[in-house]
């Protein structure tokens, strides 16, 4: 396969190789990737995460497994493995889908290859369509508050959410970003954070229980976070957190966007409700582990509830930017999950 580099993810040397996000923004690791119990390894440890990002390694990987000699029927096993490894996110299986497709051609090992590739290149055009229709809903002198991580970092381009905000401010429409730390693992304390330095954007870090504050003394302007999983209903599974931001931001009265590609739709998902929940190691909460070593600040045998993600209702959103276009909540609430012509 042709070497090939995103912000997190590389392919030399007919590998894969991968970005540490467990040690950013301290350490710029690249670890391999180079078997599936590896790249399960790293999607579980969250070294590689963002739901595109995801799915993009996967195909990356059992493209490059075809190549090394793999048979079809242990490229068939690898896939439904990978497939496994992180139940929320649509983009991996929808990614997959195409995958195994793919691996029933007469030359799979070229069609993987070919496959692959395009869904690269396919996401990066997404983030730069979602990127242009997000920043039409930006206005001029914008204070944004943003959750988790939705940058280069988890996906092939510029990002979802953050693309936006990468875009308006090129356009002069973006003062400040409020960055959520992002509790239990910190993705926006230690990424986003990175990403918008990287990109010379004005921002500030906040804790989680910050964000009411601000919105009541009328410093946010908008809301724009990213999704993991879209329910044909428009509910949409994201990280941890995300509703409370949602439900604070409908009694302020402030805008809450989600950005995401249209990948992330599952129309098969009637709603929220039936989206799988993934609950992670009770040691998040208890204490953190990163670059520095690790700290435990809570009784080793507390018992912990540590659900990755949450459900936001369609109710509470302000607007789907996909891809293809905004979602408007008229169309939402008329059982059309479709971009309107002038969502603006």
């Amino acid at each position: 396969m042709q070497t090939l580099q995103t912000t997190s993810l590389q392919v030399r040397d007919n590998q894969l190789w991968i970005l540490d996000q467990q040690a950013l923004p301290q350490q710029k690791n690249w670890l391999p990737a180079h078997d599936v119990a590896q790249l399960v390894g790293h999607i579980h440890a969250l070294r590689v995460r963002g739901a595109p990002l995801i799915g993009l390694s996967a195909s990356l990987l059992l493209a490059l497994l075809a190549e090394q000699g793999a048979a079809r029927e242990e490229l068939a096993q690898s896939l439904e493995v990978l497939r496994a490894a992180r139940p929320t996110a649509v983009n991996l299986m929808n990614n997959l889908d195409r995958m195994k497709l793919a691996l029933t051609q007469a030359d799979f090992v070229f069609a993987l290859g070919q496959e692959a590739l395009r869904l690269v290149a396919e996401d990066r055009q997404l983030c730069d369509n979602i990127a242009e229709a997000g920043s039409a809903l930006v206005r001029p002198g914008s204070r944004l508050l943003t959750h988790c991580n939705t940058g280069g970092l988890a996906t092939a381009g510029v990002g979802t959410a953050l693309g936006v905000i990468a875009r308006a401010h090129q356009q002069g429409k973006v003062t400040n970003v409020w960055v959520d730390e992002t509790r239990p693992l910190l993705q926006g304390g230690r990424l986003t954070a990175w990403e918008l330095g990287e990109l010379a954007i004005p921002y500030q870090l906040i804790t989680d229980s910050m964000a009411a504050s601000l919105m009541a003394s009328g410093q946010v302007d908008a809301i724009w976070v990213g999704a993991d999983r879209i329910a044909a209903n428009g509910d949409v599974a994201n990280k941890i957190g995300t509703y409370s931001l949602a439900v604070l931001a409908h009694y302020h009265h402030i805008p809450f966007y989600v950005a995401a590609p249209h990948t992330t739709l599952d129309r098969q998902c009637a709603s929220g409700r039936d989206i799988p929940i993934e609950q992670r190691a009770a040691s998040e909460v208890t204490g953190v582990a990163g670059s520095f070593g690790s700290v435990q600040w809570a009784p080793e045998t507390a018992a912990v509830f540590n659900p990755a993600f949450d459900v936001t209702p369609a109710a509470l959103i302000s607007g789907w930017v996909l891809d293809t276009g905004v979602v408007t909540p008229e169309a939402v609430a008329a059982g059309v999950f479709q971009p309107s012509a002038d969502a603006r």
